[in-house]
C-alpha cells in the first residue's frame, strides 16, 4: 500500500480472471449479412492491476495485458466453423503470432463518485494493439467493498485504427463491420 498526494491510503488489486468477464462482439454487413451471425469472442487469457484511493479516485489508474491468441468463440456454432473462426481471427486479423499481447495502460482519470464506495471513473489511456498505440478513454463503473474492487463497463475500437483490415468472406457479401464492441465486468482482489 502507498500513500497518495492527499494523504490517504493507494489501494492495489489484481484482476482474477477466473471471476471476471472480457468479451468481444464483431458485426456483419453485406449483402449476406442475414445469413450470417455477428460472432462474440470471450478473452480468456488476461490480466491486470488496479490502483484507486477512495478518497482520490481520479488518480486511479489500471493496466491489463491480453494474450491476443485466447479469444474463443462464444456462440453456439459447429466444432469446424468455430475452429476457421478462431484460426482466421488469430492468423489474419489478429497475426498473434506477430502482435502476442494487447495491453491497456491508463495514464490519467477522472472519476465522479455515485455512492459509498462507488464511481464513474473515465480511465484515458493508450491501447497497444497489432503493432499500433491509440489513445483510448474507457469508462468504468467501479464498486469497492471487502477487498474486492468490481468494474465494469464497455468501449468500441475501430479495426482500422490499429490496422486491422476487417475479414470478408464470399467475394464481400458477407464481412465484419470495422467497430467492435468490447464488454467487461472485471473483479480484482486487494494485494497485500
Amino acid at each position: 500500500m502507498t500513500t497518495s498526494p492527499s494523504g490517504t491510503a493507494v489501494v492495489h488489486y489484481l484482476v482474477d480472471k477466473d471471476v471476471s468477464r472480457f468479451t468481444v462482439r464483431a458485426f456483419v454487413s453485406g449483402l449476406l449479412s442475414a445469413m450470417g451471425h455477428s460472432p462474440t469472442f470471450a478473452i480468456r487469457d488476461f490480466e491486470g492491476e488496479a490502483s484507486l484511493d477512495p478518497a482520490a479516485a481520479a488518480q486511479a489508474s489500471l493496466r491489463i495485458q491480453v494474450r491476443a491468441d485466447s479469444l474463443e468463440v462464444t456462440d453456439e456454432i459447429g466444432g469446424k466453423d468455430r475452429r476457421e473462426l478462431e484460426t482466421t481471427m488469430n492468423e489474419k486479423v489478429l497475426e498473434s503470432a506477430k502482435y502476442p499481447a494487447i495491453v491497456f495502460e491508463s495514464t490519467g482519470a477522472s472519476a465522479d463518485q455515485l455512492g459509498e464506495g462507488r464511481y464513474k471513473i473515465a480511465l484515458n489511456g493508450s491501447l497497444s494493439l497489432h503493432g499500433v498505440i491509440r489513445s483510448l478513454t474507457v469508462i468504468a463503473y467501479v464498486t469497492v467493498s471487502d477487498g474486492m474492487l468490481r468494474a465494469s463497463g464497455e468501449f468500441s475500437i475501430l479495426q482500422s485504427s490499429y490496422a486491422i483490415s476487417p475479414v470478408s468472406v464470399a467475394a464481400g457479401a458477407l464481412k465484419l463491420k470495422d467497430e467492435l464492441k468490447l464488454s467487461f465486468d472485471i473483479l480484482a482482489r486487494r494485494q497485500e
